[in-house]
């Protein structure tokens, strides 16, 4: 960002020019759809306050930013803390955060559908038709759509860490080796996504990070959602844990994106509920935003719904939870059938297409040492729920029947 002697604001002025039209835009939102005591009921949303400010003093995380939107309609606030440490700052809502997992959802899994949608990448292709070197003891009968889903049988990470760099990291990648069978077992998987994402560079001929960026967050105004943030962002964003006697901010938190240069298709992605928020949008609006259509519908609605094995343990979409033991941001009201995911950092989204609502809850729970907020997730979505005017979550066509007790874990 230039100075002032050049004729532009500069960064921090910038930054406050930003929140200020945030909060204009929420209110003109409003006026459009619905006034907010319309549109949410304000004892409900003083429930939710009061949650999240008794998490905080509790010590399940320092700060915390919550967007709840239906309609256009949006409450938005922030609390707490950004950092304390070394030295305090209060949250904002215009805070960046490192997304961690929603890099999955917020990055790799639609670019993969990207270039499915254009005939380069088929769902049920093996892996080894993108990656030559993923093959033998099980590994050829892995298609894209399993790694997708996490029901490859690869492990949940990388099993040696002695690997330098990017290409380290794929190398020790595709020598993982699938355990249960592939197609039976659901387990969460980051080396899925690190696979997905050299599956995107390889296709595409461009970093993940640039394909993000070009095929998504440009077209979608998404301002402040990028790979690798630059300098001048750093203040603003939210840090993260205590690694070597530094504390993390602005550099990815998780271990092997860091040691991957930052970009990788598990991890890496740093964001703000406000582009977040637009990204919900034109997902519940089936691919496109203010005449910006990134995703066919046919391709949203395929992501969305269950993709998993029948009879598997857990329903998933294509990158996207649906109903799994990682399903706690969906609440105890909001319908099977929505969708989400969740980050290490503290961050989650949940998205129900049927009332056309959307729940961010973004933290920083492991700044400096460690919190927890799973059950906050829970509780804030069901509290988001319950707090919307004029639908009945009891009642939803279309929504799906419970799994069966005998797939449970």
């Amino acid at each position: 960002m230039r100075d002032t002697a050049s004729g532009r604001c500069p960064r921090r002025q910038f930054l406050a020019l930003g929140l200020g039209l945030l909060a204009l835009a929420v209110t003109m939102a409003s006026s459009r759809a619905g006034t907010l005591a319309e549109t949410f009921r304000p004892e409900k949303l003083a429930e939710l306050d009061q949650a999240v400010t008794a998490a905080i003093a509790g010590g399940d995380t320092p700060g915390a930013v919550v967007w709840i939107e239906r309609n256009g309609v949006a409450y938005v606030k922030a609390y707490g803390q950004r950092a304390v440490t070394p030295a305090p700052e209060p949250m904002t809502t215009n805070t960046i955060f490192d997304a961690a997992s929603l890099t999955k959802v917020m990055a790799t899994a639609p670019a993969i559908l990207w270039l499915q949608e254009k005939g380069k990448i088929g769902l049920d292709d093996p892996v080894s038709k993108y990656l030559p070197e993923f093959t033998g003891q099980g590994r050829e009968t892995i298609t894209v759509r399993l790694l997708l889903t996490h029901y490859s049988g690869l492990p949940s990470g990388l099993t040696r860490r002695d690997f330098n760099g990017y290409t380290g990291a794929i190398a020790q990648a595709v020598m993982e080796r699938p355990n249960p069978a592939p197609g039976t077992t659901f387990r969460y998987s980051d080396v899925n996504f690190i696979l997905l994402g050299e599956i995107v560079r390889r296709v595409s001929g461009q970093s993940l990070a640039d394909f993000a960026r070009e095929k998504f967050y440009e077209p979608l105004g998404m301002r402040q959602t990028r790979f690798l943030p630059p300098d001048d962002w750093r203040p603003h964003i939210a840090p993260t844990e205590r690694v070597g006697g530094t504390v993390l901010r602005g550099v990815v938190h998780d271990p092997t994106a860091r040691r991957m240069g930052g970009v990788a298709g598990h991890a890496g992605l740093f964001t703000t509920v406000a582009d977040t928020a637009r990204f919900c949008r034109m997902m519940l609006a089936e691919g496109e935003l203010e005449g910006r259509r990134v995703l066919q519908a046919e391709t949203v609605k395929l992501m969305t719904s269950v993709q998993s094995p029948p009879g598997g343990n857990a329903r998933r979409g294509l990158g996207w939870d649906i109903d799994s033991p990682y399903a706690g941001p969906r609440g105890k009201v909001l319908p099977l059938g929505s969708y989400g995911h969740t980050g290490w950092t503290g961050t989650s989204l949940w998205l129900d297409p049927f009332s056309k609502t959307f729940v961010l809850l973004y933290c920083n729970r492991n700044h400096p040492t460690g919190g927890n907020v799973v059950k906050l997730r829970s509780v804030v979505a069901t509290l988001a729920a319950e707090a919307v005017v004029g639908f009945d979550f009891s009642n939803v066509p279309g929504a799906l029947p419970p799994l069966p007790d005998a797939n449970r874990p």
